[in-house]
């Protein structure tokens, strides 16, 4: 509303706030809002403040976002000040035509939340048309013998306008024949007669020339004239006459150009050519959608009429005779409403985008109902096709809102093809669909959700490091970054510092990498949470666990344990008795493998031996064993090559050499133990033998040469003579410092000595002088050499003191696989492996001449010549047994007690070595 129209426009508008106050229950209609302006208001004059109407804050408006939902825009909505303001031009007369009332009808859209005002704008009319004539000029012809009275119709004027602002009378100009009459149609219009006053005389005056105006009643008044020019004729004294003054008739709007609507008819009392009668419009210009027929006075439709466009037509005839004098009438042809017209659904307002989670209840589109027809053809019912989760509620006339009625969700419908159908009451009814695609948004309602619930996977060891090792993945329904999954691990069975070491995952692909090559031994199993999160926000994740388990590889080859080198990295030696049967347990071999299963599965082979088929290895013990009993001929040093072989593939292995001497005694085995391993052949064998037996031959003369002297000094001399047993003989040893086996091994010294009267005695040292700590102590043998039997701290006594049972051997020094020799650790054994086989067969030759009853240096049977020293009282069985904590190396067997003397049965042999058969020997 301009400057100038405001000011007028805000006192004739009366801002009418109708609000219609509906039932509580039909809830779907708003209220409606009315407002009167004049129309040709110029654009941007303020209809009304729209916003404070609706009760929406000035602040509020730019949020709620208010709009106007129309075809045409005649009026818009400020985005600023919420006012309802002119946008377009506003014609009344082009906007509602004739119509008495003109009102623009439309519904004003508000968001945040969505809802829908409607909005009803009347447009007052101003007068803003003048009349006007459908031709600028008339010409009648009159004859001069009219009487006074006859009337002629002239052409009427038309105003577009309505009310006192249309065509309200017509005006003559002053003349002396003729006067006028304002005259009315059925439908309202105006339209002037002219009526002669005085005859008329050809004679004196042969034309007239009037003014005809059209005047309105606005403010101001507008008018507008048309020349009449009045031709006086000569005699024609019947004028044609119709047979009505209005014909009326119904014409269907589904006619076909050409159908026939009406025949007026006309008559002439004259004759002749006064009497030949033409029919004619009257206004020519008159554009209609009929033709008239000038002959029949038939009138027929020129082409298709349309109800929509116009309801009623008023057309004017003449009926002229030959002789000049014409008749005029009135035909109102209304055209009938047809159901010809299918309704229109159109959508408003409608949202992109639905999100899922909508609430029930919202609005989603603005529904325009439109059909053109009238009464029952033009009243329309819609209804929403489908299972869909929405309904339309009706918001005014012609409108409906469609709101949701369920639950959305895009993971199972991402989209609905809504349609609706709109029928009206016609006969028969007319219907129309149409169809909106509303998109469902979507919303992070979903969590990742793995494939599996748990994951296993092997992996071999020494795997390629960086190389990945399994692969976990996880689905989400939902879309763009609420479907996006990214991987991590959240948690292990490894220090949290460590983890990053051995895996790592792709946070995009759910790749598992190995960060290093695994090891079987050092980890067999490793357990992992990984962790799958969407993009969303807030961010959803689901967790699964992933076991990794190592795979073993035959990568390490067999570790031998026994035998092992000595300190010096000399190879150890283990004696086999002369007379070992075969089956005999020399020693074992024992090995252990880091890898599992049958990686670890060992196995023994012998790769080399000096004598093939002397022993006999077990393929999956390890213990050699004695095959055949030493023959003459084998050597008394004898070497094997074993090889230790896994079940892995390819196999590994690893080998061990087995030095083996036959001796029954330790002196026997020196010369063997000090000579280095040579080449085995027949010639060295032969050497070999002659050495050895010079060495016995010589070793028994000697014995023989002491055994006589023994005997000699024993008949020829007294007490003097056992000085042998004398606190003399002990002598301090030598700068030599041997082994100490004092040490919980070895506890007690002991002393062979040969007697006069030819029996040997064992006995224990007596010792006049106290030894100190570090002292050795040398006694000697029948061939006179002195062997060290460790450090006393103690005072010479001839008491007994009791045996120490609790040496033993260490688990490393013990043959045989690890554990099978249960024990503890607390003995110790001399490391060097010289001296522990010379002290094994220093006791070993005296426990077993204490032991043989046949001893030809002994006493009588069982008393070991201890009788003659402590009394006849004192036997055997007084002297501890030493030899049941002497362990044999190559053997399992320890000496026995000579309890099978005591008990009656025969002896095992000279030496105790020689068993009767392998199982005793096991035992």
């Amino acid at each position: 509303m301009g400057s100038g129209a405001r000011a007028g426009g805000r006192a004739h508008r009366r801002p009418l706030l109708f609000a219609w106050l509906l039932p509580l229950f039909c809830s779907a209609l708003a209220e409606q809002i009315r407002y009167r302006i004049r129309e040709e208001l110029p654009e941007g004059s303020v209809v009304g403040n729209l916003a404070k109407d609706l009760e929406v804050s000035v602040q509020e408006v730019p949020a709620r976002k208010l709009r106007i939902s129309s075809d045409k825009p005649y009026l818009s909505v400020s985005a600023e000040s919420g006012e309802l303001v002119v946008s377009g031009r506003l014609d009344r007369e082009q906007i509602c035509g004739r119509k008495p009332a003109c009102a623009l009808e439309f519904e004003v859209v508000a968001e945040n939340p969505l809802n829908f005002y409607h909005v009803s704008v009347e447009i007052e009319d101003v007068n803003d048309h003048a009349p006007k004539f459908t031709q600028n000029s008339f010409e009648l012809q009159i004859s001069e013998s009219t009487k006074p009275g006859a009337r002629f119709i002239l052409g009427s004027a038309l105003d577009a306008d309505i009310g006192k602002n249309s065509l309200q009378n017509y005006q003559l100009s002053a003349n002396d024949h003729f006067s006028l009459v304002n005259k009315e149609k059925s439908d309202g219009s105006k339209y002037p007669e002219m009526v002669l006053k005085t005859p008329l005389d050809r004679e004196k005056q042969k034309s007239h020339d009037l003014t005809l105006t059209a005047l309105d009643s606005g403010d101001p008044p507008l008018s507008s004239t048309a020349q009449i020019h009045v031709l006086v004729t000569d005699a024609n004294d019947n004028p044609p006459v119709f047979s009505q003054d209005v014909y009326r008739v119904g014409v269907s709007e589904k006619v076909s150009p050409g159908s026939s609507v009406l025949r007026v008819s006309a008559t002439d009392l004259d004759e002749g050519v006064n009497a030949e009668i033409t029919f004619s419009f009257s206004e020519a210009g008159q554009i209609t959608p009929f033709e008239l027929n000038s002959n029949t006075g038939e009138i027929s439709t020129l082409r298709s009429l349309d109800f929509e466009d116009v309801k009623e037509y008023s057309i004017v005839l003449e009926a002229r005779d030959g002789g000049g004098m014409i008749a005029q009438c009135t035909v109102e042809i209304e055209v009938l409403d047809e159901n010809d017209n299918v309704p229109a659904v159109t959508f408003q307002s409608l949202r992109d985008i639905i999100m899922e989670d909508t609430e029930l209840g919202t609005h989603i589109a603005l529904l325009k109902i439109r059909d053109k027809d009238s009464g029952p053809n033009g009243e329309v019912t819609c209804k929403l096709e489908g299972d869909v989760p929405f309904k339309i509620i009706p918001s005014s006339k012609n409108s409906y809102k469609l709101v949701t009625d369920g639950t959305l969700d895009r993971e199972q419908t991402p989209e609905y093809n809504i349609t609706i159908t709109a029928t009206d009451r016609g006969q028969p009814p007319l219907s129309s669909s149409s169809t909106v695609t509303l998109r469902i948004g979507d919303v992070n309602d979903n969590a990742p959700v793995f494939q599996q619930a748990a994951y296993v996977v092997h992996v071999p060891e020494n795997n390629p490091p960086g190389a990945s090792i399994a692969q976990v993945s996880a689905s989400d329904p939902d879309v763009g970054a609420n479907g996006q999954v990214s991987y991590s691990i959240v948690a292990s069975d490894l220090e949290p510092r460590a983890l990053s070491s051995y895996v790592s995952v792709s946070a995009h692909s759910g790749v598992v990498f190995a960060q290093r090559a695994f090891d079987h031994e050092q980890l067999r199993a490793l357990e992992l949470t990984l962790q799958a999160r969407d993009q969303g926000s807030p961010a959803l994740r689901a967790n699964v666990s992933l076991r990794v388990l190592v795979g073993d590889r035959n990568d390490n080859a067999p570790r031998v344990l026994y035998p092992a080198l000595g300190p010096d990295g000399s190879a150890l030696f283990d004696t086999v008795p002369r007379a070992a049967e075969p089956g005999y347990l020399v020693t074992k071999v024992v090995a252990v493998d880091a890898d599992s299963g049958h990686n670890a599965w060992l196995s023994y082979h012998v790769l080399q031996a000096s004598e093939p088929g002397l022993f006999s290895l077990g393929l999956r013990t390890g213990e050699v064993r004695t095959a055949r009993a030493l023959g003459d001929r084998d050597a008394a040093r004898q070497r094997l090559l074993v090889a230790v072989r896994d079940g892995g593939q390819p196999p590994l292995s690893a080998t061990a050499t087995l030095h083996l001497v036959f001796a029954d005694s330790l002196q026997e085995a020196l010369p063997d133990l000090r000579d280095d391993p040579g080449p085995s052949d027949a010639q060295a064998e032969l050497q070999f033998y002659l050495v050895v037996a010079l060495a016995v031959i010589s070793v028994l003369f000697l014995l023989a040469v002491i055994l006589a002297i023994g005997l000699r000094l024993r008949h020829s001399s007294g007490p003097a003579s056992w000085g042998c047993f004398q606190p003399g003989l002990c002598s301090k040893s030598g700068p030599v410092v041997l082994p100490d086996y004092s040490q919980g091994t070895l506890p007690y010294s002991y002393n062979l000595c040969v007697a006069h009267t030819g029996k040997t005695e064992f006995n224990f040292l007596a010792c006049n002088e106290p030894l100190s700590s570090g002292q050795d102590i040398l006694c000697g043998d029948p061939s006179g050499a002195l062997f060290p039997l460790g450090n006393s701290t103690e005072s010479a006594s001839h008491q007994q003191a009791p045996p120490n049972t609790d040496w033993r051997f260490s688990q490393a020094q013990r043959p045989g696989t690890s554990g099978s020799q249960n024990g503890d650790e607390t003995g110790t054994w001399p490391n060097n492996q010289f001296d522990t086989e010379m002290l094994q067969a220093m006791i070993l030759a005296s426990a077993s001449e204490a032991a043989d009853g046949s001893s030809t240096l002994g006493g009588g049977a069982g008393t070991m010549g201890l009788s003659a020293r402590y009394g006849p009282q004192f036997t055997l069985q007084h002297v501890p047994d030493y030899r049941q904590n002497v362990y044999i190396p190559g053997s399992n067997a320890t000496l026995t007690n000579a309890a099978g003397k005591r008990d009656g049965k025969a002896p095992a042999g000279g030496n105790g070595n020689k068993k009767k058969s392998g199982k005793k020997e096991k035992k």
